[in-house]
């Protein structure tokens, strides 16, 4: 599903991500892990298109987008989530997912002219989308709630409802589980697993609970110092010296010193 190929990006001197290459296959649940500061969250924006990769190549679905602008990616159906979610507060829970649908007809001014119709209908089709996608994720019952009083982990849930209204073919999600109640979590995890094995989407995740890592991913790819260490399962890279001294022992990537 997406090539990261030897991506370096930098800023003022500081290689946040450096020659790092690895992959997300199709219909998988990858996890991106490393220590904080290895570079996760500036690849997870790369990937978006909120930042350009110095050199290197993002190839996403088999076509090149390391030129492209974020809202391309999107179209082309590449969604993310962010650690701190971007919801509109004072929408309502229900709204927020209705504005994040995609081929909202009715925005553009000629359709709006010259065919109300259609976009009366692509609203109606976004609005029984957004209560069965709320309904799937078990928070319908705060569909006329404000966004901004739901609690963090209800949050999290509604970030990935508005990531799925895109209907997309990738979802990244930057630590989905921070801040999250154990209940709340398993949750999550039920649906990302549901969603992935019955739909067939693709997600990679960046998380630094390998408990939660191990419950999803069938394939982990490590980052330190902005680089690629190791890829495997988590059974491999939890048994993994150079994992271990760098979570545990405050080590460092000797081979890339």
């Amino acid at each position: 599903m997406l090539q990261f190929d030897n991506v370096s990006k930098s800023f003022g001197g500081v290689n946040a991500v450096d020659q790092c290459t690895f992959t997300i296959p199709s219909a998988s649940i990858t996890g991106l892990i490393g220590p904080n500061g290895a570079g996760k969250t500036t690849a997870f924006n790369i990937i978006a298109g909120h930042l350009f990769a110095d050199t290197g190549r993002i190839v996403f679905d088999g076509q090149d987008v390391t030129r492209l602008p974020a809202w391309r990616r999107q179209h082309m159906g590449l969604s993310r989530t962010f650690q701190l979610p971007h919801e509109f507060s004072r929408m309502s829970v229900l709204d927020n997912l209705i504005v994040a649908a995609e081929n909202r007809d009715g925005e553009h001014i000629l359709n709006a002219i010259f065919r109300p119709g259609r976009g009366r209908t692509r609203e109606q089709e976004a609005r029984a989308m957004a209560t069965r996608t709320l309904e799937f994720l078990e928070i319908g019952s705060l569909r006329d709630e404000l966004a901004g009083n739901i609690s963090g982990g209800q949050k999290k849930l509604l970030e990935l409802g508005r990531a799925l209204m895109q209907r997309p073919k990738l979802i990244l999600l930057d630590e989905i589980g921070a801040g999250v109640n154990r209940t709340l979590l398993g949750k999550i995890a039920d649906k990302i697993l549901e969603l992935n094995a019955s739909e067939g989407y693709t997600f990679c995740l960046i998380e630094h609970d390998l408990d939660y890592v191990s419950r999803l991913c069938s394939q982990v790819n490590v980052m330190v110092q902005g680089r690629l260490l190791t890829t495997g399962t988590v059974a491999d890279v939890r048994n993994d010296e150079r994992v271990i001294d760098v979570y545990f022992g405050g080590g460092k990537y000797q081979e890339h010193a």
